[in-house]
C-alpha cells in the first residue's frame, strides 16, 4: 500500500493536507497533531513491536483449525520478516512515516508489502491498545534491568571509596553545620545503601511490569480462543495480566510507578551531587573532582566547573516532573482506552534516558574522586567533639542531660580530640568503626546476580521465539549507547 498525502483548500483559503493511512483518510493537520511525536518516539519500539508480533503470530498459528488464521509455516515466514525489519531498523533502513501513525501500523504495512495477505491477517485478535502496552512493557523490562545494573555499578564505586578511606575522619554535619566526628567511609557507604534501597524499589516496579497485556485487545477481549498464557510465556513474562480491562487501565499508572522509582534514584544522585558540590569548593577542599569530568569557562582560564554535578541535580527535578506529569495525565481518565495515554510515552522514555545517563556519568566521577586527608582533618574544631565529651561524662555516672548542659556551659574549656581515635570509639552496628562493607558487597553481588538471571531468562525466551540470537553483541552495545543519550 502506498502512503499518499494530497492537498486541498478550505473554505477560508487555508491549505491543508489529507493523509491516506491504513485505517482511513485523515486531515494532514489532524494527523500531524495526533501522531507526529509518536512517530519519533516509536523508533525506539521497533524491536519490541516485532517481538510482540512474533509471539502473537506464533499463538495464532497454533489455534484450532476453526478458526485457522494461518499455518505454522506461514507464521514462520512472518517471523522471518519481523526479524528482517528489526535488522533494517538497526541499520536505519526502516522508517516510520507520519502516514503510518505509529510503529504498529508501520510494521503491519511493511509485512503487507512483503507478504500480501499474510500481512493483512497479522492484526487478527488484537488492537493497537494491547500492542502499545506490550511494546512498552518489553521496552521497560530491558531498560529497568539496565538501570538496576548501572545503579549497582555506582554503588560499587562508592563502596570502593568507602573501603579505601574507612579510617579517614570527616566532619559530620547537620543543618550544614559541623556536628560530630564522621568518616569518609561512613559518608560514601551511606550512598551505597541509598542505592541498594533504590534497587529494591526498581525491582518492585520491574515485577509489576513483568506481566503480559497482549490478548486484551481494546480492553474487552475478543471472540477467539486466544492462548494468552502461551503468549506471555513466549515473551518471557512471569504471567499474563488476568483482567483484560485492567490490562489497558494499567497503562500510564505503570509508567508513573516506574518513574517514581526512577525519581528515588535521581534523588539519591542529586543529594550525592550536592554533597560533592559543597565539599569540592575551595573553602572545603575535602575532595577533588577528576579534571576530565569538569568543564571550563569562556572567559576565566582558571575555572574547572562541576557542570556534571549541577546537571544531575537539575535532571533529578526533570525526572520527578516526568513522574508527576504522567500521574496528572492518568488521574482523571475513565476506564478503557483514552488517547491521553499517548502523552505518557514521552515523559516515560525521557525519565528512563535521563536516569540511565546520570548513573553512567556519576560512576566514573566517583571512581576518580581524590580525597584530601589534610583538608578533612582541618575541618575539625573542638566544638565537633562536644557530644563525645558529654557522653564521656555519662560514662563516669553523670545523667546525660546534666552532662549536656555542663558541656554546653563549659565548651571553651574542653579541648579537641584526635579525630581518628574519636571515630574508632563508635563500635556499634553501622557506626564509623563497625561498617559492614563485606555485607554491602554481598548485597551488591546478589542484586547483580538477579539482573544476570533475568537477562538470561528474557533473552533466552526471545531468542527461542525469533529463532535467532537476541540480542546480538552489536545490539547490546546499541542498547547501552541509548542509555547514554
Amino acid at each position: 500500500m502506498k502512503n499518499t498525502l494530497s492537498k486541498h483548500t478550505t473554505g477560508v483559503g487555508r491549505t491543508t493536507g489529507v493523509g491516506q493511512t491504513m485505517i482511513g483518510t485523515i486531515r494532514a493537520d489532524v494527523l500531524a497533531y495526533t501522531a507526529l511525536k509518536d512517530v519519533e518516539l516509536d523508533a525506539r519500539l521497533v524491536d519490541a513491536d516485532c517481538i510482540g508480533s512474533a509471539a502473537h503470530v506464533t499463538m495464532l498459528a497454533g489455534l484450532p483449525r476453526r478458526p485457522r488464521i494461518f499455518s505454522a509455516r506461514a507464521g514462520a515466514r512472518i517471523i522471518t520478516e519481523l526479524v528482517r525489519i528489526m535488522h533494517r531498523a538497526r541499520r536505519g533502513a526502516f522508517t516510520i512515516t507520519l502516514q503510518d501513525q505509529d510503529v504498529h501500523l508501520a510494521v503491519e504495512h511493511e509485512l503487507t508489502r512483503r507478504l500480501g495477505e499474510l500481512g493483512r491477517k497479522i492484526h487478527t485478535g488484537r488492537s493497537r491498545n494491547d500492542q502499545v502496552a506490550v511494546d512498552l512493557r518489553l521496552f521497560a523490562k530491558e531498560q529497568l534491568l539496565a538501570v538496576i545494573e548501572e545503579a549497582l555499578a555506582l554503588g560499587a564505586e562508592l563502596l570502593i571509596q568507602a573501603r579505601r578511606n574507612r579510617g579517614v575522619p570527616m566532619v559530620g554535619r547537620t543543618h550544614l553545620q559541623p556536628a560530630m566526628p564522621s568518616s569518609v567511609g561512613l559518608w560514601a557507604s551511606a550512598y551505597t545503601e541509598d542505592l541498594l534501597d533504590d534497587v529494591h524499589l526498581l525491582k518492585g516496579a520491574y515485577d509489576l511490569n513483568d506481566q503480559c497485556p497482549l490478548g486484551s485487545a481494546a480492553g474487552y477481549g475478543v471472540p477467539l480462543p486466544l492462548d494468552r498464557q502461551q503468549v506471555s510465556d513466549l515473551l518471557g513474562f512471569r504471567r499474563p495480566i488476568h483482567n483484560v480491562l485492567h490490562a489497558g487501565n494499567s497503562r500510564g499508572k505503570l509508567e508513573s510507578i516506574i518513574l517514581s522509582a526512577l525519581s528515588q534514584v535521581m534523588i539519591t544522585l542529586s543529594r550525592l551531587a550536592e554533597d560533592l558540590l559543597i565539599f569540592t569548593m575551595p573553602e572545603f577542599g575535602y575532595f577533588g573532582l577528576p579534571p576530565d569530568m569538569c568543564t571550563g569557562s569562556s572567559i576565566m582560564p582558571q575555572k574547572n566547573n562541576p557542570d556534571v554535578l549541577e546537571l544531575v541535580r537539575a535532571r533529578a527535578s526533570r525526572v520527578m516532573a516526568c513522574a508527576q506529569a504522567v500521574m496528572d495525565i492518568v488521574k482523571g481518565l475513565p476506564s478503557g482506552y483514552n488517547r491521553d495515554l499517548q502523552e505518557t510515552k514521552e515523559p516515560f522514555m525521557l525519565g528512563l534516558t535521563m536516569t540511565r545517563a546520570s548513573l553512567r556519568i556519576m560512576a566514573p566521577l566517583v571512581a576518580g574522586l581524590k580525597v584530601n586527608r589534610e583538608a578533612l582533618r582541618r575541618g575539625f574544631t573542638p566544638a565537633v567533639f562536644a557530644a563525645d565529651h558529654a557522653l564521656s561524662l555519662v560514662a563516669r555516672g553523670m545523667p546525660f542531660r546534666d552532662a549536656y548542659h555542663y558541656v554546653k556551659k563549659h565548651l571553651a574549656e574542653f579541648g579537641g580530640l584526635d579525630p581518628a581515635k574519636a571515630i574508632a570509639l563508635k563500635t556499634h552496628v553501622g557506626a564509623t568503626a563497625r561498617l559492614d562493607f563485606a555485607g554491602m558487597a554481598r548485597q551488591l553481588a546478589a542484586e547483580r546476580a538477579f539482573v544476570s538471571a533475568e537477562k538470561r531468562r528474557f533473552f533466552k525466551a526471545i531468542s527461542r521465539l525469533l529463532r535467532v540470537p537476541y540480542p546480538s553483541e552489536r545490539e547490546a552495545y546499541r542498547r547501552n549507547a541509548e542509555g547514554r543519550m
